[in-house]
C-alpha cells in the first residue's frame, strides 16, 4: 500500500495536472494508468469515449458541522458533469446513493428524491447500491426505485464492465452465487479483453477493522487475475485511494457529501469537519478515459464553492 498525504494522495503515484474551476485534478502514475490529457474547459481530450464515477451521496445526511451545504453538493456535482465540454457517455453511481436510516418510509422517500435528481444527468446513468443504500432490507428498497439487478455486466466500445453487490448482505461479503455468477461471466471473456469493475467496498483488504474490505473479495481478484487489463473502481472510504493487487488497480473516488481521515491519520475512522477556509476539501467527483487504451486514464475532480 502506498503513503498518503493528509488529502488520501500519495506523493510518489501522483502529479498535479491542472486547475478546473478551481478544484485540483490529479493523474495517477502507477503502473497501467497514465495521466489523461486536460483540456482548458474540464473535458478529456482524444479519447475514444469517458465516463464519469460519481460516489457516495449519501442523500439525507444532515450534518451541518461536516457539511453545511448538504442539500447542494449533488446538485453542482450534476451541473459540472453537464457542462463538460466533451460529454460522457455515461454516469456511474458506485453506492451509497442515500444515508442510512432504520425507518422503510424515509428509506424509500431519499431513494425517491436522489432518483429525481440523478434524472437530472444529460447523459445515460447506471446505479449500484452501497451498504447505506442496501444493508438493513438487503436491497429491497433499492431494487423498487432502481430495478432487480444488484450486480450486472455491460459492454461499451469494446470494453467489458462488471458491477459487483458487496453491500446488500450485511456480512459485507459477494457470496458463493455471485462468485460462481463471475466466475461464469468471465469465461465467456479472452485474456486480452479489458475489464472495468465497479464495487462499492473495496475488494481487498484495505482496512478491515474500519469496515474498508469484502471478506471474500480475494476470490473475486483470483477470478480476474488471469486477465491482463483489469481496473477496479469503488467508493465507501470517501477518498482516492490507489493500490495494486498484482497488475490490477483498484481506485477509490472520493464522496460528494463529506470526507472520512485516511486509514492511519485517526485512530478511529472521523467524519472531517467543515473547513471554512477550504470549503468542499476533500469532496469531489471523477473523470475517467476508457477509450482506446489498455487501461483507463482518469482524473480526480474536486468539487468547489460555485
Amino acid at each position: 500500500m502506498n503513503d498518503i498525504t493528509e488529502h488520501g494522495y500519495s506523493r510518489r503515484d501522483f502529479v498535479k495536472l491542472a486547475a478546473v474551476g478551481g478544484g485540483v485534478v490529479f493523474a495517477s502514475a502507477l503502473p497501467g494508468c497514465a495521466g489523461i490529457q486536460q483540456s482548458t474547459s474540464g473535458g478529456a481530450v482524444n479519447a475514444d469515449f469517458n465516463f464519469v464515477q460519481l460516489s457516495d451521496i449519501h442523500w439525507g445526511y444532515n450534518n451541518a458541522s461536516v457539511n453545511p451545504d448538504f442539500t447542494g453538493t449533488l446538485l453542482k456535482a450534476i451541473a459540472a458533469v453537464n457542462s463538460l465540454a466533451n460529454k460522457p457517455d455515461f454516469v456511474m453511481f458506485t453506492g451509497d446513493l442515500t444515508h442510512t436510516t432504520d425507518d422503510p418510509k424515509v428509506r424509500r422517500m431519499r431513494l425517491k428524491e436522489f432518483r429525481e435528481m440523478a434524472s437530472g444527468i444529460n447523459v445515460p446513468v447506471r446505479y449500484m447500491p452501497g451498504e447505506h443504500d442496501a444493508a438493513l432490507d438487503r436491497g429491497e428498497a433499492y431494487q423498487e426505485f432502481f430495478g432487480s439487478a444488484m450486480h450486472y455486466t455491460f459492454d461499451h466500445k469494446g470494453i467489458h464492465f462488471i458491477v459487483l453487490d458487496n453491500t446488500s448482505d450485511p456480512a459485507a461479503i459477494l457470496g458463493d452465487a455471485q462468485l460462481q455468477w463471475l466466475k461464469t461471466d468471465l469465461t465467456a471473456q479472452k485474456p486480452e479483453q479489458p475489464i472495468v469493475v465497479f464495487t462499492h467496498r473495496p475488494l481487498f483488504a484495505l482496512a478491515p477493522q474500519w469496515d474498508w474490505a469484502t471478506r471474500d473479495g480475494g476470490q473475486a481478484i483470483n477470478l480476474l487475475m488471469p486477465f491482463k487489463n483489469v481496473t477496479v473502481f469503488y467508493g465507501h472510504i470517501h477518498n482516492a485511494h490507489h493500490h495494486m493487487t498484482g497488475h490490477i488497480g483498484h481506485h477509490a473516488a472520493m464522496s460528494t457529501m463529506f470526507p472520512i481521515s485516511p486509514f492511519g491519520s485517526m485512530e478511529k475512522k472521523t467524519q472531517l469537519l467543515w473547513n471554512a477556509e477550504k470549503p468542499y476539501d476533500g469532496m469531489g467527483w471523477r473523470s475517467i478515459d476508457a477509450g482506446g487504451a489498455a487501461a483507463p486514464k482518469w482524473v480526480d475532480i474536486a468539487l468547489t464553492k460555485s
